[in-house]
């Protein structure tokens, strides 16, 4: 169902707080993909919010970079078992494109270019805890790994930071997404090993 592409050598065990249980540190930063790299252009990305009314809020590529930029330094954590720490980002908070959207609903559904989806509740995207992220180490984020934009949510395993994304629909109800549709934990916290349903 995956693809699996470069990063995946030199496992080294190596213990530590920092790491969640059943991790490995790798220096890589390995690509897991369930199908082809989608290749989007900055000047057709486009992102919506959409509420239960139907109410879009939308943002192409020059409006989203005249929002305030934030600097992420965070590690993550995939379900594949790596882990890469201290990784440096820049983004746009979902605080900020939040601040207009007006919902009672307490989940969402990440969509991204190319058909993927996953579910997330509300509070694990606001208060300081998720980004729209497009530069990865000080460079534009790669194809591969999402770019031109991807979701960053890190206290969660990768998967839920969807690459390509292009918007988020508001749900009344925790529904899966294509990897919790194929057996990933609805969640996905790292510390607690949410892996597999």
């Amino acid at each position: 169902m995956g693809i699996i592409s470069r990063g995946f050598t030199g496992r080294s065990r190596e213990p530590g707080p920092e790491l969640p249980p059943g991790q490995f540190l790798t220096k890589d930063f390995p690509v897991l993909s369930a199908g082809p790299t989608p290749e989007i252009d900055t000047a057709d990305w486009e992102f919506g919010i959409t509420t239960e009314t139907g109410a879009v809020h939308n943002w192409n590529w020059d409006q989203l970079m005249a929002l305030p930029i934030e600097e992420v330094g965070t590690d993550i954590h995939c379900v594949t078992r790596w882990s890469k720490l201290d990784t440096s980002w820049r983004g746009v908070s979902l605080d900020t494109l939040f601040e207009n959207v007006e919902t009672s609903n307490d989940y969402v559904m990440a969509h991204s270019y190319g058909g993927y989806t996953t579910n997330l509740p509300l509070e694990d995207l606001t208060d300081g805890k998720a980004w729209l992220a497009f530069e990865f180490d000080g460079e534009p984020l790669e194809p591969e790994h999402g770019g031109p934009i991807r979701l960053l949510v890190p206290h969660l395993y990768f998967w839920k930071s969807a690459k390509w994304i292009r918007g988020l629909v508001m749900q009344a109800d925790d529904e899966p997404g294509f990897w919790e549709q194929n057996g990933y934990h609805s969640y996905g916290d790292p510390w607690r090993e949410q892996r597999y349903w």
